[in-house]
C-alpha cells in the first residue's frame, strides 16, 4: 500500500491500516527512542506512547511531511519527554531521598547498545556516555544521522530545521565527541 492510500484509511480509522503502519515502523521507532532515553523499559514505553500518538493525531496529519517524518519526529518527543520527567524525579529525589528511594538514572553513561560484540563494550560504553553529555540537539541530529542512519532530509523533517541547521549541529556533535573521546582515537 503506498503512503496516500495508508494515510487515507488511517484517517478513517482503519484498525487494519493501523496495525500494519505499527508493524512497519515499530522496530524504527523503538530503535530511534531507545538511543535517545538509553533504557529498552523507558524506550518501550516512549515507543508505545508514539504510536498511541499517532492513532489520536492521525486526523490532524496536515501531509505537508512524509508520514514517517511525522512518526519519528513524535517519537523523538516522546523520547526527550521521557527524559524529561526522569530528570525530573531524580531532582526531586535528589532533595527528598525518603520519597522514591529505589529512583535509578536510566541515562546511565554505561548503557550500550545490545547490539555491540563484547570486546567492543568499553569503547561503545565510552561513546554512549559521550553521546549523552551532548547537548540535546546535537544528540538528537548526531543519533538520527550517525547511529540510525537516516539521511539529512529525513532529520530535517523531523526536527523542522534547514540542512545547513542540522549539518552545524551533528559536525559540533563530532567536534564535541573527539574531545570526549581523544584517548580512544589512538586506539
Amino acid at each position: 500500500m503506498n503512503e496516500q492510500e495508508l494515510i487515507s484509511r488511517l484517517k478513517q480509522g482503519d484498525e487494519a491500516a493501523f496495525r500494519w503502519l505499527v508493524e512497519a515502523y515499530r522496530n524504527r521507532v523503538y530503535g530511534i527512542v531507545l538511543h535517545i532515553v538509553r533504557d529498552p523499559a523507558e524506550a518501550e514505553d516512549a515507543a508505545q506512547e508514539t504510536f498511541i500518538r499517532v492513532h489520536g493525531s492521525i486526523a490532524s496529519f496536515r501531509e505537508d511531511s512524509k508520514l514517517s517524518s511525522w512518526i519519528f519526529r513524535i517519537a523523538v518527543h516522546k523520547a526527550l519527554e521521557k527524559i524529561r520527567r526522569k530528570k525530573a524525579r531524580q531532582r526531586l529525589q535528589s532533595v527528598m531521598p525518603w520519597w522514591m528511594p529505589d529512583e535509578r538514572d536510566s541515562m546511565r553513561a554505561s548503557w550500550v547498545d545490545p547490539a555491540i560484540r563484547t570486546e567492543n563494550r568499553e569503547r561503545a560504553r565510552a561513546l554512549f556516555g559521550a553521546i549523552a553529555s551532548l547537548p540535546e540537539k546535537q544528540r538528537i541530529a548526531f543519533t538520527l544521522i550517525v547511529v540510525q542512519g537516516m539521511t539529512y532530509e529525513e532529520v530535517c523533517g523531523i526536527m523542522l530545521s534547514g540542512v545547513k541547521a542540522v549539518e552545524s549541529l551533528v559536525s559540533r556533535a563530532k567536534a564535541n565527541l573527539r574531545k570526549h573521546l581523544g584517548r580512544y582515537r589512538d586506539h
